[in-house]
């Protein structure tokens, strides 16, 4: 009776820790990223998404020592208080200007608004008179994307491809701060 009940443990124990083994290999596999698993709500991750864009736009504009570096805060409000792509008023300054670096002189015109010669009193304020300028004359109107927007707002038939090329620059940023996050948090979306 004895060797019966000493069986019936051994071999228990053996598919106990056989489990645990097949359990942990199977963890082992799946942890090739860190996680804390962070869980968040879908507001918190639209919230979430936009300090990413900021921290992208931010890093863009240092990259390229931009005086505007200060004001990403001000594009990302932009963007949603007109619901436009986070990333277009950025790249636009950057081919217009070199971010800012190159305006008329106190125009604080980063984006050759009205052929580069309106005079704004602030970066904020050239980000917030552009960006509605954006909705109303060109999205609201059918140009819904950079290379609708390009014939419109420039002659040169190469400013979409040159925009796009700027903006490739903060979606690439973007990435790398998603996937930063994304170290920390398995539940948060790749994209938004």
């Amino acid at each position: 009776m004895k060797k019966i009940i000493l069986t019936i443990i051994v071999t228990g124990l053996f598919f106990l820790l056989r489990s645990q083994v097949a359990l942990a290999e199977n963890f082992a596999g799946n942890s090739a990223r860190f996680s804390i698993g962070l869980r968040i709500n879908s507001a918190e991750q639209v919230e979430l998404n936009y300090k990413l864009k900021e921290s992208a736009i931010k890093a863009v504009l240092m990259r390229y020592d931009s005086p505007m570096a200060n004001n990403s805060s001000s594009f990302i409000e932009t963007c949603r208080k007109y619901e436009l792509d986070c990333f277009l008023l950025p790249s636009i300054a950057g081919l217009e200007s070199t971010f800012g670096r190159f305006t008329y002189p106190n125009s604080n015109n980063p984006f050759g608004w009205d052929r580069g010669y309106m005079m704004f009193g602030s970066w904020n304020q050239a980000i917030d008179t552009v960006g509605k300028g954006l909705r109303d004359g060109y999205i609201n109107k059918g140009a819904e994307n950079i290379y609708a927007i390009g014939p419109i707002y420039s002659e040169s038939p190469t400013w979409s491809l040159r925009v796009s090329w700027f903006r490739q620059q903060f979606e690439n940023e973007y990435q790398q701060e998603l996937d930063k996050f994304s170290l920390l948090s398995s539940d948060f979306p790749v994209k938004l």
